[in-house]
């Protein structure tokens, strides 16, 4: 019945739906991951709260994840190739997962002063939206999809670049303190937050190409 199902919506335009939807709720969870330790960050959300919120956000994020690979064992038409839409889902989930990481240390690590860090997470944001976008291009507008993509790219960058300005700063006392240690490890998950961003929109990019 399932196969049956697969033949009637490809011959309705509906095969880019299922698997454009499933990355679509990784980059939903994703996001709110995101907004949740801008929260933390900004003392909206308690460090402990925050490091119970994730897991079930990390829990949806990853439910969309089997979606999409359960979706692409049966899919007969992919919107890109089958091999970039797994490198796309994966980057997400590296997204998500760096997220995770960055607020459960948060939690471990007790750092005073976190706000400092509100630059990079919004844009952190800005390139989940620009896939979000990347993505709901793949069926209906494919012709800005590579627009989007390199604005995710952007972003991606941004954050590395945050992420080098924020060493040096941390670097720049002479006496390098335990909460100064803390604080790099923080900050470098958020420079791989923004490397997994550069990946996924490399990941749609290269597909988008392909068609």
């Amino acid at each position: 019945m399932k196969r049956l199902r697969r033949i009637r919506d490809l011959m309705t335009g509906r095969m880019d739906g299922a698997l454009t939807e499933a990355l679509l709720g990784q980059l939903k969870a994703t996001k709110e991951g995101a907004w949740l330790a801008m929260a933390m960050i900004g003392g909206e959300v308690g460090r402990t709260g925050a490091h119970e919120q994730m897991r079930a956000i990390e829990h949806l994020g990853d439910e969309e994840r089997a979606r999409l690979i359960d979706e692409l064992k049966t899919a007969l038409v992919t919107p890109i190739d089958r091999e970039d839409l797994f490198r796309l889902s994966r980057s997400i989930d590296d997204v998500l997962d760096s997220l995770r990481d960055f607020v459960r240390e948060s939690h471990l690590y007790r750092v005073p002063d976190q706000i400092r860090f509100t630059p990079m997470l919004d844009q952190v944001i800005v390139g989940i939206e620009a896939l979000e976008e990347a993505v709901r291009g793949l069926a209906s507008r494919p012709s800005v999809v590579s627009h989007d993509a390199l604005e995710a790219k952007k972003a991606g960058g941004a954050i590395r670049r945050m992420y080098q300005y924020e060493i040096s700063r941390i670097f720049s006392d002479e006496k390098i303190t335990a909460n100064a240690m803390k604080e790099r490890e923080l900050v470098r998950r958020l420079e791989i937050v923004g490397v997994a961003i550069g990946d996924a929109a490399d990941a749609i990019a290269d597909g988008a190409m392909k068609r």
